[in-house]
């Protein structure tokens, strides 16, 4: 019986387990390297509240064009982000007016976007 319970310990793994030393040489432990799959909850609402912000500049800072170029782009408004090469292709234009386009866009929301 001793023999079994033993065995069963020797597959547990202790979060607090020293495991190794960083280059500073500090003690690493398993927990240290463990990644948590949620997102910090007040990350994730300050991410909501600029995603909003952005939603808000789009249609009153960008022109038309611009605006149309980045909601292929990135996938806005529910749509399918799109390569500059499709975007190109659909509205008769080259990808490197495209690129241009987007890059001006960005610009300007970036400049109207004070944290």
């Amino acid at each position: 019986m001793y023999f079994r319970a033993k065995k069963k310990l020797s597959r547990e793994v202790s979060l607090y387990e020293p495991i190794g030393t960083d280059k500073e040489g500090n003690q690493i432990n398993l927990l240290d390297i463990v990644e948590s799959e949620e997102p910090d909850v007040v990350e994730r609402m300050e991410l909501e509240r600029q995603t909003e912000k952005i939603a808000k500049l789009v249609p009153t800072v960008l022109d038309a064009r611009e605006r149309h170029i980045i909601e292929k782009r990135y996938g806005l408004s529910d749509q399918k982000p799109m390569t500059q090469r499709e975007i190109a292709a659909e509205l008769g234009i080259s990808r490197s007016y495209v690129s241009r386009i987007e890059k001006r866009a960005l610009e300007k929301l970036r400049k109207n976007f004070s944290f």
